[in-house]
Parts: structure tokens; sequence; C-alpha cells
């Protein structure tokens, strides 16, 4: 199956607009429950004159908080298809409503129960819990927007990295280099790699969705592999594992050609005898499980490099000379995946780092998205 470069789907109806948080997200629900119970502890704190006062008040409060906050939760809960298709003010709105419902109801149900009301006035005991309500409805609105901000930034980033990777210098002259030496006599395969980068260019430069089919990735991957095999020749193995994957799962963009990039730079080209590097995919329930897995020179070939070619301590000083020190690449591209997942999937998505003797391992898990 062929997937067009412009074959993606975004989680917000734009990307680059405000939206509501996902209310089925498991992060978001935490946040939600903490803040909430931070806010409703202030109110206590307030509440009370001496420390005495706040088991009694803790209580008086908590008595109608929890079941509006768990009943609120669920209610978000169930809406959340809705929401997802209105604008950001009416989704503000419609929010502030469905956290209104339990918060009315729950008042009426213990006046009704206890056949008076502990604060008075009706009337005014009415517009209080309302306007509690919307107060904090807004607080934790307020504080998702805001971190949604911050790390959206992310997300842009990961264009500018993925546009600076695909015009490095070295990239570029290399591909430009390995064509002219086959272009006479294997003219197929330097067509095929000339494409294959301009896929590349064409993948930085677009647009950024937030999610797109696995297939794409796993096929743009492969032409990156492609372009890098004519390179590097029989140094260069990569080993596909792809297990249980539906055509319809989704992730973010330039998630797997970033790292396979690292483990081809970092990994196989210091070493001689290049290696293996083993791209492990699989769906595990409702999880969705990313492996990368190269070797890396020990430190005994690394002396053995430097005594015989130095080319490893060559690299080094380069790296140096720029600024950057060894392996920053791969810091880098992990720092922009954590942040883009801690954007898109919240604590619902994790990653792990792995490093041996003579191996490095990325593991990515997910939560399993489709179309």
């Amino acid at each position: 199956m062929v997937y067009r470069m412009d074959m993606a789907r975004s989680i917000k109806q734009n990307s680059h607009r405000d939206a509501l948080p996902n209310f089925r997200n498991l992060g978001i629900t935490l946040r939600i429950l903490l803040i909430s119970s931070g806010l409703a502890l202030l109110l206590v704190i307030m509440q009370s004159s001496k420390w005495t006062d706040i088991p009694q008040h803790s209580l008086d409060v908590a008595t109608p908080f929890t079941p509006v906050l768990l009943s609120s939760l669920l209610l978000l809960w169930a809406a959340q298809p809705w929401l997802n298709r209105l604008s950001y003010r009416s989704g503000i709105i419609a929010v502030n409503a469905i956290v209104l419902l339990p918060t009315l109801l729950v008042h009426y149900l213990a006046n009704w129960m206890y056949g008076i009301t502990t604060l008075g006035n009706h009337a005014f005991d009415v517009v209080r819990s309302s306007l509690l309500s919307v107060i904090v409805c807004t607080v934790l609105l307020l504080y998702f927007w805001i971190r949604a901000k911050v790390l959206s930034r992310a997300v842009h980033e990961a264009k500018l990295q993925a546009l600076r990777a695909r015009i490095r210098p070295h990239f570029l002259f290399n591909t430009i280099n390995t064509v002219l030496s086959i272009i006479r006599t294997q003219p197929k395969e330097a067509e095929a790699a000339l494409e294959n980068m301009a896929d590349l260019f064409r993948v930085a430069m677009s647009d950024m969705k937030d999610l797109v089919p696995i297939q794409r990735e796993i096929q743009l991957s492969k032409q990156y592999a492609d372009i890098e095999q004519l390179r590097m020749g029989k140094r260069l193995n990569v080993r596909w594992q792809i297990l249980d994957l539906p055509d319809d799962v989704l992730i973010p963009p330039l998630l797997l050609q970033p790292l396979l990039e690292n483990a081809v730079y970092h990994g196989i080209e210091p070493l001689q005898q290049g290696g293996n590097i083993d791209i492990v995919l699989r769906r595990n329930g409702e999880e969705l499980q990313i492996r990368v897995e190269n070797p890396c020179p020990t430190f005994a070939e690394r002396q053995r490099m430097g005594d015989t070619t130095g080319t490893f301590e060559l690299a080094q000083l380069a790296q140096q000379a720029m600024g950057k020190q060894p392996h920053d690449g791969n810091k880098m591209a992990l720092r922009n995946i954590r942040e883009r997942l801690a954007l898109l999937f919240d604590v619902e998505a994790r990653y792990k780092v792995e490093t041996g003797k003579d191996f490095y391992r990325v593991e990515i898990i997910m939560p399993y998205v489709k179309e």
C-alpha cells in the first residue's frame, strides 16, 4: 500500500488553534483531580480560623465536592466525542454547562434529603455553588490552555529540527556523491535515491500534523535506509519486525526516521564492520510499542579506531568544535519526541533508553490510536 505525503490526520481540528483537553486521557483526569483537590483544600484553609477547624470544614467541603467532581468527570468522558466537534469557545461554554449540571443536581438532592440548606438563603446557596464550579472549571481550562501553549513549541521545533536534519551538509553531500558514483553503472538505483531524497525534503517542509498513518512513517524510514544503504553497502542492515500492526494505526510524524538516523550515524557509521539495526513495531492490546536498537562502538573498538584511523576521535573533535558533545543528536531527537508525546498523550505515553557495553536501545510505548 502506497501512502501519499498529504495523507495525515490531526487529533485537533487545527493543530495551530486552541483546543479543549482530552477528558478521556488518564493524565488529564489525574491533573483535574489533583488541581481540584488543591483548590478545595485552599477553600478549607480560607474558611478555617484555627487548626482544629480544618477537619470539620474539610468534611463540609468534601461532602458535596466529591460527588460533583466524579460525576463531572464521568459526564465529560461521555461527552468527549461531541466536544471534539465544537469550536474552542463553544467547547468552553459546553464544559461549564456540563459541570454545572451535577453541581445543581447534588445541591438540590442534598436540600431534598435534609429538608434545609446549611448555608442559609436558598437562592444565595445555588448562586454560590454555581459560581464556585465555574471558577474551578475556568482555572482548570486556563491551566490546560497554558500547558498546551508551552508544549506545542515542541511541534514547531520538530519541524525545524527535521528540516535541519534533511539539509545537513554531510547528508546532502553524501547522497549526491553516492548518486554521482553510480549514475552510469546503476542509473535506476541513482534515480531511486534522488526520488527518496526528494520525499524526505517534501515531508520535512510540509505542514506538520499531529498524527499520521504508521505505514507512511515506515515507508519514509525505508526510503531513508535505502539512501544510506547505497552509501554504506553491506555495513548497514535494517531488520524490521512488524507484529499485529493494523494499517489504520496513527503515530506522531517523523518519529521513526529520526531514531533510525541516529542509529545510523551514532551506531553503525563508527563501526568498521557495520552492524544490524533492529526496529520492532508491535501492538499490545491498547498500546503501541516501538523499539529501535543498534550496536555502538565499545571502548576497546574506539581505542583501536583511534590508533589506526582516528575516525572516531576526529568525529568527536568535529562535534566539539561545533559546540556539541558526542551523541547529542540522540539526546535532541529523544527530547523532542518526549515533548511531542507529552503534548499528544500525556502520561499515557512513555519512552525508555537503555545503553549497554555495545548497544543502544530506545523503546517508546504510546496509546493505540486508529483512523
